[in-house]
């Protein structure tokens, strides 16, 4: 029994014994870990935030009907270009029942009370011709017939109106639907033969065209509170627009909100830009589009990539290779940063040789 203890245990030994020696001499093969090295670098660093938002008209206007009717001619489309006071559709006015049967009951009795005071006053001219009454009284029968024609003129002026849409005494048809600005039209949203309904206190009306100065654009977005406080209005913005690739529009900064609102977890304030054009440059409404605010810029600085710094408890650094392989920790102050390079102040200088932090075996382990 001894012995055969003895033989496992000797079998163990020896697999022990060729284990280690395996393994250290993997160990002494192996190749040296090597580091990479970047030198520091002069370049302009610029510490910018980004907006999101769209560039819209400055100015933008819905031209509404005053009256209910069928749409009976349209003379614009969208895209045409329109001035003040051009004429842009016409209507064609469904009376009202109820409107003109008002009117017709308010022309009735002003033709009425018109009669009778005109009876009055010839009755009263009798009595003024032979000195009964003084030319006083007289001449209040005289007024109060002038207002009852007024009054029957007015009522025949609003009877015409409720089925016409205008009137011999004003001259003006209210039928008629103009432009009240210069611009473009953007969007005709109706159709000859539609019914539209007019704008009055309690309705809106029906839009029948959005006119809009398509050269007087600005950009209008929302910025994250942790960079609002870092921006102020006469600030330069450099645009980008997704539908116009390989250009870069510039705009003014000229709002921003002072109070923000809650969106998607995360309080946001709007900021609105003046958008800078040339006299050649067209820009559709609507484009999506993204700001770029520069926060700080700094020319011609020492630098380094981010991703080099090491931090410790109260300090930043940077590990320098003193000799092959062989480092040595610096402290550096650093400066501004654009997320992938940063300034540094002090600590090292342009010849120094800084360590990449991920090692990397030479080319023997790459191969195996």
């Amino acid at each position: 029994m001894k012995k055969v203890l003895l033989g496992i245990f000797g079998l163990i030994f020896l697999a022990l014994s060729g284990w280690l020696g395996y393994y250290f001499y993997k160990k002494s093969n192996t190749d040296p870990i090597v580091y990479k090295t970047e030198k520091p670098f002069v370049t302009n660093i610029i510490k910018k935030t980004v907006a999101m938002g769209s560039i819209v008209p400055r100015r933008e206007v819905q031209i509404k009907s005053q009256v209910s009717g069928i749409i009976e001619e349209l003379y614009v489309e969208a895209g045409q270009v329109v001035k003040a006071g051009q004429l842009i559709a016409k209507i064609r006015i469904v009376p009202n029942v109820v409107n003109v049967n008002n009117a017709q009951t308010t022309l009735q009795t002003a033709r009425i009370n018109y009669a009778e005071a005109q009876k009055e006053l010839a009755r009263q001219q009798g009595l003024f011709e032979q000195k009964v009454i003084p030319e006083q009284e007289f001449n209040r029968f005289r007024v109060d017939a002038r207002l009852k024609k007024e009054a029957l003129e007015s009522a025949e002026s609003n009877l015409q109106i409720a089925m016409r849409g205008a009137s011999r005494r004003t001259g003006s048809a209210s039928n008629s639907v103009y432009s009240t600005v210069d611009g473009m039209l953007l969007d005709v949203p109706v159709k000859a033969g539609g019914s539209v309904i007019e704008r009055n206190n309690f309705n809106e009306g029906t839009t029948i065209a959005t006119v809009a100065d398509m050269k007087s654009l600005i950009f209008e977005g929302k910025i994250d509170e942790s960079e609002v406080g870092k921006i102020r209005e006469g600030m330069d913005l450099d645009l980008t627009i997704g539908a116009i690739e390989g250009r870069t529009f510039r705009a003014k900064l000229e709002y921003i909100a002072p109070k923000g609102v809650l969106e998607e977890g995360a309080i946001k304030f709007q900021v609105r830009a003046k958008v800078l054009l040339d006299d050649k440059d067209f820009i559709r409404a609507g484009y999506s589009a993204n700001a770029d605010i520069v926060l700080d810029k700094k020319d011609s600085v020492l630098a380094i990539k981010e991703s080099l710094l090491q931090f410790g408890k109260d300090s930043t650094f940077v590990e320098v290779e003193t000799a092959p392989q062989q480092f040595e920790k610096r402290l550096v102050k650093t400066g501004i940063s654009d997320g992938i390079n940063i300034e540094v102040v002090s600590g090292i200088s342009k010849e120094d040789k800084v360590k990449v932090k991920e090692p990397e075996a030479d080319e023997k382990k790459s191969n195996t």
